[in-house]
């Protein structure tokens, strides 16, 4: 196959620039060259272009894997979302321009504090989102506050003559641990806590500890074992069985 057929310059122009990607010479090895370009374009069409981030179709699959992983194991998982405060005023007062070194500040103070198994995305404008696996409920909460506080510490030079400082408001919600969800009700979850931190007066972390009771196999024969076979559960705890039993023995 004679790779000029192809038309690859538009595609090995966005990597190299795009996604800062080096390529092997297409004549050198032809193979590894075009499956470069099928990797990165991969690669790039999973990425926010603006702050490297998982974008919010990455997000979405990753949500949906979560959810099967918890169902399965039943590790309790954290969906965090975040939002900058009061952004809007930032683009109005500083430009576009310092907007976008805003987010971008942001995304990497997110990035660096999550774990490497935690996926961070830029869900849409201003807003975040980060997935936390096998992440125990008595945690969730001094993780979110911990994020919330290195981002207000942050100090963001948006031009050699101006920094900026800005602050997050973040919803979260645990996903249940038996019963099945979709990852639009579990962003909804997360959703409706970061508007009660909005409207409490913002830069406040909001966390739904809601939970589906977990029962195991061996509770659930025990709760519903007898039924199956007709016979009353527990019968040893009920007076008189043992009586009533013996009677019905003697007198069929």
């Amino acid at each position: 196959m004679d790779l000029r057929d192809l038309r690859l310059d538009d595609a090995r122009a966005l990597l190299e620039h795009g996604g800062g990607m080096v390529l092997p010479a297409p004549e050198a090895a032809p193979a590894a060259f075009l499956q470069g370009v099928i990797d990165g374009l991969c690669e790039l069409s999973l990425r926010d272009p603006l702050t490297g981030l998982a974008n919010r179709r990455h997000f979405r699959a990753v949500l949906a894997r979560e959810i099967d992983v918890v169902v399965r194991s039943g590790n309790p998982a954290l969906l965090l979302m975040l939002d900058i405060d009061h952004f809007k005023s930032i683009n109005d007062a500083h430009g576009h321009l310092a907007g976008d070194r805003v987010l971008q500040a942001v995304a990497r103070c997110l990035a660096g504090c999550v774990r490497p198994q935690d996926t961070v995305a830029r869900y849409g404008g201003e807003e975040f989102a980060i997935v936390l696996p096998d992440c125990q409920l008595n945690y969730g909460e001094a993780v979110a506050e911990r994020i919330r506080q290195t981002v207000a510490n942050l100090s963001i030079a948006v031009s050699p003559e101006l920094t900026l400082q800005v602050t997050l408001s973040v919803g979260g919600a645990f996903a249940p641990t038996q019963a099945r969800c979709t990852p639009d009700l579990w962003v909804e979850r997360a959703d409706n806590q970061l508007y009660q931190a909005k409207a409490q007066g913002r830069n406040r972390v909001y966390i739904d500890h809601q939970q589906v009771i977990s029962v195991s196999p061996e509770e659930k024969s025990l709760l519903f074992g007898a039924l199956s076979t007709g016979e009353p559960a527990w019968s040893e705890n009920i007076p008189g069985t043992e009586e009533n039993s013996a009677m019905q023995k003697v007198n069929p």
